[in-house]
């Protein structure tokens, strides 16, 4: 065969390889969403699907389990198949990839929702490796599907995320399960909850008035700078008439990503009554404050957490009036500048006139999890911010001086600021 024969027999080859492994792939990818499409949620007890995973993984995997601070009358709604496999994969992918041989599950209420805690000792995961196992296609030991962790967690309108704490060898992390509630498992209050409204637009608080510091931001381009994003849920919708944060939740977004492993969420305890209305919405009733530290306790741990970082909320005016009423009491200020979503998404949509979260996230294609969550919101609300970015950018906002005035600029802020 002469050499241009040859050349052209390769080139064939291998275009139909291409083509070959094309369709391969849109078959499996075809089968993984029927697959996804046909995953049954049910409810169960938490104690009982984590009894399962952890069978599966000390059978599949030799990796040893404990069970700890799992409420018994805890359920969710899940396709328990599906659970038990992003469970065991998960706990795969560690114990491959870096030796962890121990184990831990834990579960707890969340409101309308429940936190399922797959947690280890000492070994440092890299901070992108959630990122990179959530889109592969899981497989435990020989078994292997075509769905991936991704795809389970769409179907539950779940989500997952890595958390750490404590110092070097010592640290503690976990990955997080935000999943359905169960209704058998679930307190009269939250059973009969329907979707709560987003809460009402709030101006008690001047998001321009910038510190030296802000000011020294304004040339920088939005995505050149590292943002927190957080949301608060309270006992009621009056900072300065004595109600009180119950919970703090955030994530950081760097380099136009979320950092689903750098995220900040604590309780907080009120010590004042919490209503009937305030439990309606978030879900929260006294029994899973009790004990939690109180908020001159946590808004230090949260001020190191976001400092150096710009702030980022919807109807961020609400919880920075919050944050600023507890100054002196906390001894910290919260310096930085602010974005407010509601506002942003104003100046890149003028022409609509909803820019509620909800809307915002169906008019954006953002998948709504967790809301009236302090973590579930501020992830939705990271979500939406990298989404508005690119709009802005194309009306000629691309810098924090530029976000801000664009904001000032709305009609919101010209009628109430």
């Amino acid at each position: 065969m002469g050499q241009a024969r040859r050349e052209r027999f390769v080139a064939i080859v291998a275009e139909e390889s291409r083509s070959l492994s094309q369709k391969l792939n849109e078959a499996l990818r075809e089968y993984a969403d029927a697959l996804k499409a046909n995953l049954s949620l049910e409810d169960i007890r938490a104690t009982d699907l984590l009894g399962v995973a952890r069978q599966r993984i000390e059978s599949s995997l030799g990796v040893a389990v404990e069970q700890e601070a799992i409420d018994e009358e805890l359920w969710i709604r899940v396709d328990s198949f599906a659970v038990v496999q992003a469970l065991a994969f998960l706990a795969g992918r560690l114990h491959e990839d870096y030796a962890v041989r121990r184990l831990r599950f834990s579960a707890r209420a969340a409101g309308r929702h429940a936190e399922l805690d797959l947690g280890w000792e000492g070994v440092i995961v890299a901070s992108d490796a959630l990122s990179l196992w959530e889109v592969e296609p899981m497989q435990i030991g020989a078994e292997q599907t075509p769905l991936t962790l991704r795809d389970v967690l769409e179907r539950h309108g779940g989500e997952v995320w890595h958390h750490t704490a404590g110092p070097g060898g010592q640290r503690s992390a976990r990955f997080r399960f935000l999943l359905p509630a169960g209704e058998a498992g679930a307190a009269p209050a939250r059973a009969a909850v329907a979707p709560a409204e987003s809460r009402p637009e709030y101006y008690d608080f001047d998001l321009f008035r910038l510190s030296d510091a802000a000011l020294a931001l304004q040339e920088r381009r939005l995505a050149t700078l590292a943002f927190t994003v957080f949301d608060t849920e309270t006992t009621g919708l009056e900072p300065s008439a004595g109600d009180e944060i119950i919970s703090i939740g955030a994530v950081r977004v760097v380099n136009g990503r979320m950092l689903k492993n750098e995220v900040f969420e604590q309780l907080v305890n009120p010590r004042r009554p919490l209503s009937r209305e305030s439990v309606r919405v978030h879900g929260i009733g006294p029994e899973a404050l009790a004990g939690q530290p109180t908020v001159e306790q946590v808004l230090p741990a949260f001020h190191r957490f976001c400092e150096d970082t710009v702030l980022v909320a919807h109807n961020a005016a609400f919880d920075m009036r919050f944050l600023e009423l507890k100054e002196a009491a906390s001894g910290v200020r919260f310096a930085q500048p602010v974005l407010d979503t509601l506002l942003l998404s104003a100046a890149a949509h003028p022409a609509h006139e909803d820019h509620r979260l909800e809307a915002i996230a169906e008019r954006l294609g953002v998948r709504i999890i967790g809301r009236h969550t302090a973590l579930g919101d501020a992830l939705l609300t990271g979500e939406i911010f990298l989404k508005l970015v690119p709009l802005l950018a194309g009306r000629g906002i691309v810098t924090l001086g530029q976000a801000l005035e664009a904001s000032r600029q709305t009609y919101y802020a010209r009628i109430q600021y």
